[in-house]
């Protein structure tokens, strides 16, 4: 078994032929689209977070309503750039998202890509030293305190005049939910980040794009993080089993509207690339197939099989019931062949 779920960048575009025109469109239709998956027996609706970009930018509200809307499906990131953001705030606003939807969260945090502008994260009142130039560092340190805060224990002291009565001891931030310490995801662009994770009691969230370290294929290279990764995790005692997500853009070509969307395009091959004036990077490639030549194309991904989560990157602008389909013909042409299902 694997679980499968969405990830959703949540493009949105005034374009006459975009199907999310909007912000509000987006947001709308990510909680039609999470209900909508859930009912035909998908595990995950996955949203990506982009600042300054026509895509989702906070993502807390929308886990909180799609959480509200839905009863079964994970409810993750992938992921939240930490430069953005203020640990402290988040662990209230990801407890009270956890809450409502009953420790379904999955959050998948990273120092982040490349941004829409020039140091984003300064605009948000978050500097970075001389030596940290892209806030590397920063994000690294936000995530070790975030996690710290997570654990639930008490360290801010109490007002002996409060206007409230307080509990015995020193304070915690409130809501506390109980076992998202343990639903924690790295997103990692490289083998050392990956290991990094690891020895903090992360799980791991590997996309399409990594640091080429080998020049060999990219499902290869994930592989390879995948597994040092779990050699890394073996040697600490984090009480708790760790999850493996990677995210492939995958259509079964299955009627006409595929055939339309996806024939004859799209990177059928992995791509090199540089994202930033010294990091060569690998992408991986798309799978766009009918069923029967998909499946044994996947077969051969051995990232997609040494992972114990599949999420798949969708078209968001194509609207709530194309997605639908895409994910229903992944689950009911391709999954049970793979023995994913």
């Amino acid at each position: 078994m694997k679980k499968i779920g969405f990830l959703s960048f949540g493009h949105w575009t005034p374009h006459p032929e975009s199907g999310t025109r909007s912000a509000s469109d987006m947001l709308l239709q990510s909680i039609d689209l999470a209900q909508a998956v859930e009912d035909v027996g998908a595990d995950g609706a996955y949203f990506r977070v982009h600042h300054f970009a026509r895509q989702m930018s906070s993502p807390f509200p929308l886990l909180a309503a799609v959480g509200a809307k839905t009863s079964r499906i994970e409810i993750g990131t992938g992921v939240i750039d930490m430069r953005y953001e203020n640990p402290l705030y988040m662990v209230e606003d990801a407890g009270s998202a956890d809450l409502i939807s009953e420790g379904r969260l999955q959050l998948g945090i990273s120092r982040g890509s490349p941004e829409q502008v020039i140091d984003g994260w300064k605009h948000f009142g978050y500097g970075s030293a001389e030596d940290d130039p892209d806030g590397s560092q920063m994000a690294r340190g936000k995530t070790e305190l975030l996690l710290q805060l997570l654990e639930g224990r008490g360290f801010a002291q109490p007002n002996p005049r409060p206007m409230f009565p307080n509990p015995p001891g020193l304070l915690r931030l409130e809501p506390h939910s109980e076992g998202l310490r343990q639903r924690i995801w790295w997103g990692a662009g490289s083998n050392a980040t990956a290991v990094w994770a690891a020895e903090r009691g992360m799980n791991l969230m590997s996309s399409t794009l990594k640091n080429d370290e080998t020049g060999e294929a990219f499902h290869v290279q994930q592989a390879e993080q995948i597994r040092l990764f779990r050699e890394e995790w073996a040697a600490h005692d984090w009480g708790f089993e760790p999850r493996v997500s990677v995210s492939r853009s995958i259509v079964a070509i299955t009627d006409d509207r595929d055939r339309r969307y996806f024939v004859g395009g799209g990177d059928h091959e992995d791509q090199i690339g540089y994202i930033d004036a010294s990091t060569r990077a690998i992408f991986g490639r798309s799978y766009a197939a009918e069923p029967d030549v998909l499946i044994e194309e996947l077969r051969r991904d051995q990232a997609v099989a040494e992972a114990d989560t599949l999420l798949i990157t969708i078209p968001s602008q194509l609207g709530v019931d194309y997605n639908t389909h895409l994910i229903e013909s992944i689950l009911t042409e391709v999954a049970p062949a793979l023995g994913w299902r």
